[in-house]
């Protein structure tokens, strides 16, 4: 079955959820909390769940965690059977399709009531899961695209300082290729290639989402030039054939000039990569500071038993408390503004370099781009990613991509 499919079956689960101060006190004082691939933070989380039932006594939590791919399947399943976790750990625009198949309950009259707990995130982190007017999820722990750029490397060839726009990335790529090394090399999935595109003037679609705005005269030429970078070796052909680890493998060699990835990656790289200190690694926005958000946050499913129980428990997780030990367990931001500035003023002093790159998480995140409010994300991105892919790899030649691209992207739209 299809996600819409398997959701909408769920619909008679999800009616019978409010958010009551009654409901509550009758029903079973007990919750089960969903997360994505974070089992190695289980004796923190063991702990955060014990300082939230002792002080509410008779109340449980249940933790579940589950890896990446297992994760949307296992709640699919959940609401089927009508038994889905009441608050869940969602990464990226998932959380936007679930919001749209009515699995989330919809935050936007409790923040009403409580503008202090809607007032302690990144507003602009927040907006990534509104959709058409409200609020379904809140951060849970953020981050976005940067370009990191081996300063190693750019010596070499003469340089001395990250490119400031897209032709200066190309030009110092081409430079740095040569023998085992390339210059550049970027993240693809969930539309973390897209600040290319942008710093292009080229969007995916319109503001009010209805019309694929992306089959332009910029977009060819930016697409013939990305897949000659590829062909000549000045792009890592990686970037459009591997996912997390291969990228990142390829670039700890110190083989690669830049790299356009998440905060994340960092932390993953420096444990691969000996020679990356403060002398020979640097951080900067990409150009036109635009950047993809790839962040985690929290919601409560519709088919809740206990939903105020569960809206207690999501702002537990991200008060100020909680969210400052998961900033310092995990090295992540959180979103809450508060416990950020501290988190980035620990990392200043006592890691400079991480601290580089973590700030640039909390910079022009008006800027940010690739987070359409789809309600089906997935598909629109299944229907452009393999046309745009096939033209980086020299399968298809630029024009005839977009046009592909476009009729599968408009269909998508259509179906919406």
């Amino acid at each position: 079955m299809q996600r819409r499919q398997l959701l909408k079956s769920t619909a008679a689960f999800s009616a019978a959820a409010t958010l009551s101060a009654p409901a509550l006190a009758q029903a079973p004082r007990k919750i089960s909390f969903l997360t994505w691939n974070l089992v190695h933070l289980e004796s923190h989380i063991k702990g955060w769940i014990q300082g939230f039932t002792s002080a509410r006594p008779g109340v449980e939590v249940e933790w579940i965690d589950k890896k990446g791919p297992e994760l949307p399947v296992y709640y699919q399943t959940q609401l089927v059977a009508g038994t889905p976790p009441d608050v869940i750990d969602i990464q990226g625009a998932l959380g936007l399709e679930y919001a749209a198949q009515g699995a989330l309950v919809d935050l936007t009259p409790l923040f009403a009531a409580e503008a202090a707990v809607k007032g302690r995130y990144d507003q602009d982190y927040l907006s990534n899961w509104v959709f058409e007017g409200k609020n379904y999820m809140v951060p849970y722990y953020v981050s976005k695209t940067l370009l990191f750029w081996n300063k190693t490397r750019f010596k070499e060839v003469g340089l001395d300082k990250p490119p400031t726009s897209f032709d200066e990335i190309m030009a110092a790529a081409d430079k740095i290729k040569g023998g085992e090394k390339t210059g550049l090399l970027t993240l693809n999935f969930d539309w973390l290639y897209w600040p290319l595109m942008m710093t292009n003037g080229v969007d995916l679609l319109s503001k009010d989402l209805k019309t694929a705005t992306f089959k332009t005269a910029k977009a060819e030429e930016v697409l013939t030039r990305l897949a000659a970078a590829t062909k000549s070796g000045a792009i890592n052909s990686i970037s459009w054939n591997g996912r997390w680890v291969e990228p990142n493998e390829a670039f700890a060699t110190g083989n690669v000039g830049m790299l356009q990835a998440h905060a994340p990656a960092f932390f993953w790289i420096k444990g691969k990569g000996p020679w990356i200190n403060g002398e020979t690694l640097g951080a900067a926005q990409m150009p036109g500071d635009w950047a993809t958000p790839n962040s985690h946050g929290l919601g409560i499913s519709k088919g809740s038993k206990n939903p105020d129980l569960a809206w207690e428990f999501v702002k537990y997780l991200t008060d100020n408390d909680v969210a400052t030990k998961l900033a310092r367990t995990a090295s992540v931001l959180t979103g809450n503004k508060a416990v950020d500035q501290a988190t980035l003023a620990l990392f200043q002093k006592d890691d400079p370099l991480a601290y580089q790159v973590l700030k640039t998480q909390v910079e022009h995140t008006d800027k940010m781009c690739g987070n359409w409010r789809l309600g089906n994300d997935s598909r629109v991105k299944d229907a452009f990613w393999p046309e745009f892919q096939s033209a980086m790899l020299g399968r298809k030649d630029a024009k005839t991509a977009l046009a592909d691209a476009e009729r599968r992207v408009v269909r998508e739209l259509k179906r919406a």
